[in-house]
């Protein structure tokens, strides 16, 4: 007869106890680089230069100065901040209060910034004055305003008001470095909150847990092999995913964070080269800038560089580039709900043998699951059976494990939804190659990938819809060789209206981010089935075709 675990001898008077277990937190990475490693360098942004000791000391003054101000468990601060030393202050001494990190899009305006700080319940908010006119707007829309804390960084030399009531410096000023810093009771307790755009409605907040951010920050290090005292130059932003978690990455590897405000080709290979670093991320277009950057920025780098790049699979052309200049590149793939990246294209040695275009096709694969995530797969989502692994049958990609989101916030319908079966589906549609590597082919739900950022078809079409010359319209993706994607218009103008796409254009840029307006707005008739559905997949074909665009 088979007993149960609870009735096990070795369950038997062996219990937990602080002594033989402790939740799982991100935040022990940094105490213990600065436990280990006090005087390596640890964060570089200009002239600023912090070791771990006093990375550790100002973000235990950050989390003393927010507690002073009643911040506690289950609270939100928002931040809108650049890839600068207090965003990266902020993944740590927020969480050391038992409150919830809200990263902001910076691309996003006014109107989506107002309803994400009031459906989150932002106590606090942390803002950079290159930011100040969307916060300005935001703060005007908000239901429940925040306590606004301005960064004022030396490094940003354009115009920006301050807004709160208190700069940052002076904030953690008032703070004790040696605070007494909060361990979660239950490493399920939320990090992060992170929005994602929605196909339809407001965008969901997706919420993060600490036992998620701790094993995707150790995966992402035993994928990419990534050394003690790793260099790692943020060209992606922190915003996304939480940097795809690299901010405790880094930590746990006592590595070295350099700052970037923006990616600009000269000043990522003058980083590159002064700091030597190793490791740096980005969408597609981060890599395909540096490609074709001017060979004489690209001179003086003799040492092994490693890019991962997500979103649109890597062309041959951006492989043979990253080859050139002697960059290392790896493939990663996922969503928001899981951490950012939890699939990773696993190079095998005999890909070495193939040709540019062989180890393309081999290298654009999604591939297998992050060492720490339990399942990455392709299913059939009536059925919930695995697809059988011959490259054609098409079924949805799905994750499992604890590198799984806690949910969406204030929405526990979606919550549902997405965890049908016991996986989370993603909405991406692929086939599970016979190597058992999966391969997107279409995404279910029109989500079109810019630069790495989601815009959802059906926000751009509601915007388009509001001009008054407009009979119908749909949005699909359309390649791009500098952004991966971008969204293409076609639209049906009602009789007797007429509208350039000049126009057009300009009419989205009132009511949307500009990098979610259309590229390319093409006016015709638009083919529907016999029910009047628009049929979007002779749209995307078109879209494709040189021909239909010009």
């Amino acid at each position: 007869m088979t007993q149960s675990a609870s009735s096990s001898p070795y369950a038997r008077d062996l219990d937990r106890n602080a002594a033989n277990y402790a939740p799982l937190t991100p935040i022990s990475f940094l105490e213990r680089a600065a436990s280990v490693y006090p005087d390596r360098l640890a964060v570089v942004h200009g002239p600023r230069r912090y070791s771990w000791r006093e990375t550790y000391a100002r973000c235990r003054r950050l989390a003393s100065a927010l507690a002073g101000k009643g911040i506690g468990v289950g609270d939100t601060v928002a931040v809108m901040l650049a890839n600068t030393p207090e965003m990266y202050e902020c993944h740590f001494g927020v969480p050391m209060t038992g409150a919830v990190l809200n990263a902001l899009n910076t691309r996003l305006d006014g109107e989506s910034i107002a309803f994400m700080l009031d459906h989150g319940e932002a106590k606090v908010l942390i803002v950079d004055r290159e930011f100040s006119p969307t916060i300005k707007a935001a703060l005007a829309l908000c239901k429940a305003k925040p306590l606004v804390i301005d960064v004022d960084d030396a490094q940003w030399s354009g115009a920006g008001e301050r807004l709160g009531q208190q700069d940052y410096e002076a904030f953690i000023a008032g703070g004790d470095p040696a605070h007494a810093w909060r361990t979660p009771e239950d490493e399920w307790e939320a990090i992060a909150l992170n929005y994602t755009s929605g196909t339809t409605g407001n965008p969901k907040g997706v919420v993060y847990h600490h036992r998620g951010a701790y094993l995707n920050a150790v995966s992402n290090v035993m994928v990419w092999g990534m050394p003690q005292h790793a260099v790692y130059l943020w060209t992606l932003p922190m915003f996304h995913c939480n940097g795809w978690t690299f901010p405790w990455s880094v930590a746990a590897m006592a590595g070295t964070n350099v700052c970037l405000r923006k990616v600009d080709p000269a000043l990522v290979f003058e980083a590159i080269r002064q700091h030597k670093v190793t490791h740096y991320c980005g969408a597609p277009i981060v890599h395909s800038t540096l490609i074709n950057a001017p060979d004489s920025l690209k001179q003086g780098i003799s040492h092994k560089v490693h890019a991962m790049v997500a979103a649109a699979a890597p062309p041959a052309s951006m492989i043979e580039g990253m080859e050139r200049m002697g960059f290392e590149l790896i493939h990663v793939y996922g969503l928001t709900e899981v951490y950012g990246p939890a699939s990773v294209c696993a190079i095998q040695e005999e890909w070495s043998a193939l040709d540019i275009t062989g180890r393309a096709e081999r290298m654009g694969r999604q591939g297998v699951r992050y060492h720490l995530q339990e399942g990455c797969t392709v299913m059939n989502p009536e059925t919930m059976q695995q697809v059988p692994a011959d490259g054609e049958t098409m079924g949805e990609i799905m994750f499992r494990g604890n590198i799984t989101m806690k949910g969406y916030l204030k929405n526990p319908k979606a919550t549902q939804e997405s965890f049908a079966g016991g996986w989370f589906h993603t909405g991406d549609l692929a086939v599970l190659q016979p190597d058992g590597y999966v391969k997107i082919k279409d995404r279910s739900k029109d989500i079109i990938i810019s630069g790495g950022e989601n815009i959802s078809s059906l926000e751009v079409e509601d915007v388009i819809y509001r001009h008054p010359a407009v009979l119908a319209c749909a949005v699909v993706a359309t390649p791009d060789p500098k952004w991966g994607e971008t969204p293409c218009a076609f639209v049906e103008l009602k009789p007797g209206a007429s509208v350039s796409e000049q126009d057009m254009i300009a009419h989205c840029r009132k009511g949307l981010a500009h990098f979610k307006c259309p590229r390319k707005v093409i006016f015709c008739e638009l083919p529907k089935t016999s029910t009047g559905k628009i049929q979007k997949f002779v749209l995307r074909q078109q879209a494709k075709s040189a021909e239909a665009i010009e």
